[in-house]
């Protein structure tokens, strides 16, 4: 009898054992997988455009992000220096597959192996790359060819990624304009184009399954810019205002960016994904601009990127999304002097090329802005070397003590 219950204690203590085991394994796998599959830290990024000829070598750039204390930035290419001169810094990068990539990477698997093998790979893991970036504002835009290989291309990366088991380390992603919607206001009444959404149903899904966010490039600025007479200056720049109430929802938004941002969650929700995450991979103010730009000014620019800052450092989320805190890359780390368009294309840095804040938003820089030409010079001594701009932060930091 006691040899018995003995017997049966044993049994039930090695089921139990086994089911605990059991549990730390899904736990644990769970765990890895939220841990390894996320392609942001914190709330606040900033996305590292390059079309310029008058930039600093980014080994420069890595002191001035560390510096600026910022650790998420996006770039466009996956340009082999760069990933390089990030190596070591802690600082995670989502690269991107160029929208002239997409239609060769749609056609087969194995080319978007050697395109990882060749542009990714080779920087894991010193260089924390923590996402892929497949195309730029594809859907909604003017190449109906590309409408028909996204879908293609995505799934062939993340079958590549989990090929060379990088799945769980590297994200997939695609982002998006607000051209993909049909209407924004109010947030509540935001849809996706009847022609976009055949093409976007499915990437959806995909995404779905593998766990990716819902990437927008959201503009305060442009919507301004085009409306100036009917849309508050001050809603648009996080400044006091009346704000605007969601008949619909009944909840108030005293700023664009949330609602923007919750128009997308709006949209995701009457096609089915209502969990997705929303993640905006843009957003910025321009500093100039043409006669026909309203509202593209330095002090607008430091208005948006100084509230839009304090915002997100607040780990917190949207009027419709309360518990999903609000992310997003800004637009951009420095003027960019090549590129094509209005006067305010070429205007959304935050810093300029010397290193030095474009205006004050909370930035230290690598050199005061006021002390840019009696401090040092760059041109004189070589911007290209990237001890000029250590010496210029060690410097900045014995002036602010």
């Amino acid at each position: 009898m006691e040899c018995s219950y003995i017997v049966n204690m044993l049994t039930e203590h090695m089921r139990f054992s086994s089911f605990f085991l059991r549990f730390l394994l899904v736990f644990y796998l769970v765990s890895l997988n939220v841990l390894t599959a996320q392609a942001f830290t914190g709330t606040y990024g900033v996305d590292y455009g390059r079309i310029a000829d008058n930039l600093p070598p980014p080994a420069s750039v890595v002191t001035l992000l560390k510096a600026a204390k910022i650790k998420n930035i996006r770039i466009y290419d996956a340009d082999h220096e760069v990933l390089a001169a990030f190596k070591g810094s802690g600082i995670e990068i989502v690269v991107g597959l160029g929208n002239e990539f997409l239609t060769d990477i749609s056609v087969a698997e194995d080319r978007a192996i050697n395109w990882i093998k060749e542009n990714v790979q080779p920087f894991l893991p010193g260089t924390s790359i923590r996402g892929i970036a497949v195309g730029n504002e594809i859907l909604g835009g003017t190449n109906m060819e590309l409408w028909e290989v996204l879908l293609p291309a995505v799934k062939n990366v993340y079958n590549a990624l989990d090929w060379l088991d990088l799945a769980k380390v590297v994200q997939v992603s695609s982002p998006h304009s607000e051209a993909v919607f049909a209407n924004s206001f109010p947030p509540s009444s935001c849809t996706f184009r009847d022609d976009v959404l055949p093409f976007m149903k499915p990437l959806l899904q995909f995404f779905s399954q593998i766990g990716s966010p819902f990437y927008i490039n959201a503009y305060p600025f442009l919507a301004y810019k085009s409306d100036p007479e009917h849309i508050d200056i001050n809603y648009a720049l996080f400044e006091p205002n009346e704000g605007i109430d969601d008949a619909k929802t009944k909840l108030h938004y005293d700023n664009m960016f949330d609602a923007q941002v919750d128009s997308a969650y709006a949209a995701l929700e009457k096609v089915g994904f209502e969990k997705t995450e929303v993640i905006v991979s843009e957003t910025g103010w321009a500093s100039k601009g043409d006669e026909d730009e309203a509202g593209a000014s330095v002090e607008n620019a430091m208005t948006y990127n100084k509230n839009l800052r304090k915002r997100l450092l607040k780990k917190k989320g949207t009027p419709y999304r309360p518990k999903m805190v609000a992310k997003a890359y800004i637009f951009a780390l420095f003027n960019e002097n090549l590129k094509p368009g209005p006067t305010s294309e070429r205007n959304f840095g935050l810093f300029k090329a010397d290193g030095s804040v474009a205006y004050d938003i909370g930035f230290k820089g690598l050199v005061p802005s006021s002390a840019t030409s009696s401090l040092l010079s760059f041109k004189g001594i070589g911007l290209s070397n990237p001890l000029v701009f250590t010496i210029a932060a060690l410097l900045s930091l014995i002036l602010t003590l």
